[in-house]
């Protein structure tokens, strides 16, 4: 038999990779060196420097590349990450802004203008309540610390309005003495959290919303995939198979988990509800790696980066994950 081939592969530690990390589930075929890392730091060095042969990639960032025809890696449809953002729209309540369309002509900050929590969120002004991006003064830099280079070059058309704040600043700190309206925050700010009187949600009852939102549009929101380099796809096409099995098996892994009633006797009361609603609302392949059940998202993003100036042409989806012939 041949030897296992060797791969350095980058992803965050989440429930649904834990068992790869345990070495529960393996990749066949693949001695895997994994680098467990936060996206943050992953994605630059990913992007910028190829550093890891198999990584996992922020979906916008991804589908800008492939548009611009710039892309070294080719996509397996593993949604590591998912979830919905009208939770992450935080305004002052004393800007006046009582609807998404009241953001129109708003200062809002932003963490990344090119991340994909970014555009799903801009799609989502836009699409859902008609606000274009060129319809709002963007501030972008660090959230609550000094601010990341931006992850893909920013060449955006003159009718966008983005500066960058000065590296002394936080995005919730400016919203918190007046500079902005408004912050489309990538985690919880630490300001909210903190009870300030100057931070409130757009969405206050964002769950609700949320659902209406899928019920309609059948979205839900791909943040992060995984990508293999294409020198390494080149040489080992059978890799992808490997990969897919391996991160599925993992997602599957944890997911039956969820129903082990012994191992969850301290939580199981709470969590019962969640796991049944969900159900309810997504079905049970709710986490389902495949292209098929999560194609509105990724058509949406494929159209979202055109409308916000990040990328030149739609990418067709078959372009983005080639390998998926289910």
């Amino acid at each position: 038999p041949m030897p296992n081939l060797d791969l350095n592969i980058a992803f965050w530690d989440y429930d649904r990779t834990r068992p790869l990390m345990d070495g529960l589930v393996q990749f066949e075929g693949i001695n895997s060196e994994i680098s467990v890392l936060r996206p943050r730091e992953i994605f630059p060095r990913m992007i910028q420097d190829q550093e890891f042969h198999v990584a996992e990639m922020s979906l916008a960032s991804y589908v800008i590349l492939k548009a611009r025809d710039q892309c070294p890696f080719v996509a397996i449809p593993v949604m590591l990450s998912k979830i919905f953002r009208h939770d992450c729209i935080y305004v002052r309540p004393d800007a006046d802004i009582n609807k998404p369309a009241d953001l129109r002509g708003k200062r809002v900050g932003l963490p990344q203008y090119s991340s994909t929590a970014a555009v799903f969120i801009k799609g989502l002004i836009q699409h859902e309540y008609g606000v274009a991006p060129s319809e709002i003064d963007w501030f972008m830099g660090g959230q609550d610390t000094p601010a990341f280079a931006p992850w893909v070059p920013l060449d955006l058309p003159s009718n966008i309005h983005l500066e960058f704040i000065p590296n002394d600043k936080t995005l919730e700190r400016m919203l918190e003495v007046g500079e902005l309206d408004a912050l489309f925050a990538t985690y919880l700010p630490q300001t909210f959290l903190n009870g300030s009187p100057n931070i409130i949600r757009l969405f206050p009852n964002f769950k609700e919303v949320e659902k209406d939102y899928y019920k309609r549009t059948a979205i839900f929101p791909v943040m992060h995939t995984i990508v293999i380099r294409e020198d390494v796809l080149a040489k080992h096409p059978w890799v992808a198979a490997s990969l897919h099995k391996g991160f599925t098996q993992a997602k599957d892994l944890v997911i039956e988990r969820l129903y082990d009633t012994d191992a969850l006797a301290l939580t199981l009361p709470f969590l019962i509800d969640h796991i049944e609603e969900t159900w309810r609302t997504f079905g049970s392949d709710f986490w389902s790696y495949d292209v098929a059940s999560n194609r509105p998202a990724l058509e949406a993003v494929a159209q979202y980066v055109v409308d916000q100036g990040l990328a030149p042409r739609v990418v067709g989806i078959d372009e983005l994950f080639p390998l998926d012939k289910r």
